[in-house]
């Protein structure tokens, strides 16, 4: 492993801070009425996507309601 545990705490809510922002936005895009399938389901895999990383990062700076990121 190459870790170099170089994150600052500010650095890891940062990320989390826009990993939020970054799902809001999918989840807005995901429901506009102009967009096609293919569009919403892109949309969706992000969002989702976003989910486990927003989950992982609120596990690390230790947040009482996530138990465990893979659960």
């Amino acid at each position: 492993m190459n870790y170099t545990y170089s994150r600052t705490w500010e650095e890891i809510e940062e990320m989390l801070e826009r990993a939020e922002r970054k799902q809001n936005m999918h989840f807005t895009k995901m429901h506009e009425k102009h967009i096609n399938k293919h569009e919403v389901i892109a949309h969706m895999r992000n969002y989702k996507a976003l989910e486990g990383v927003i989950k992982a990062l609120k596990w690390t700076l230790g947040d009482k309601d996530v138990e465990h990121p893979l659960v």
